[in-house]
């Protein structure tokens, strides 16, 4: 597991916070969600906003900023509540063994690489497959199991 953050600036706070609203709202944008999870020293809820991956059925949160608070957090807790505000379920996570994210990293960056190109560890769609198992470990990849 890496320490990688890429912390985001003012400007990616407001925007996420803008698209988290309507994710809570039940208005994805281009595959976002909503997702909540107890803070692990406070113990209160915190929002975030992600972009789930569903391949062959199962769903997948990835954090392309790498160990962000919401994973810290999501590690700590367990589970995490997923979905608009009046829909909310409460799912376990499963964190994802290095060996298994190049294709998850590979498919999100494939769909969502223009959200967070810059933010992936250096990482693009047509990245080797060395890079993206170099950079795997530094990149959080979680299944949602319901």
């Amino acid at each position: 597991m890496s320490e990688r953050y890429d912390e985001p600036d003012r400007a990616a706070r407001a925007f996420n916070a803008a698209v988290r609203r309507l994710a809570e709202l039940g208005i994805g944008i281009a595959g976002s969600r909503a997702l909540r999870v107890r803070g692990r020293a406070s113990g209160r809820w915190r929002s975030v906003v992600v972009n789930v991956l569903t391949v062959n059925g199962r769903d997948y949160v990835v954090a392309p900023r790498g160990n962000t608070q919401w994973v810290r957090n999501a590690r700590a807790a367990g589970r995490v509540q997923t979905g608009p505000r009046w829909r909310r379920r409460d799912v376990r996570i499963r964190e994802i063994p290095d060996a298994d994210k190049p294709e998850l990293i590979r498919r999100y960056l494939d769909r969502w690489y223009w959200q967070v190109k810059g933010h992936a560890g250096g990482l693009t769609p047509s990245s080797t497959e060395s890079e993206v198992k170099r950079i795997a470990a530094s990149i959080p990849v979680f299944e949602l199991a319901g």
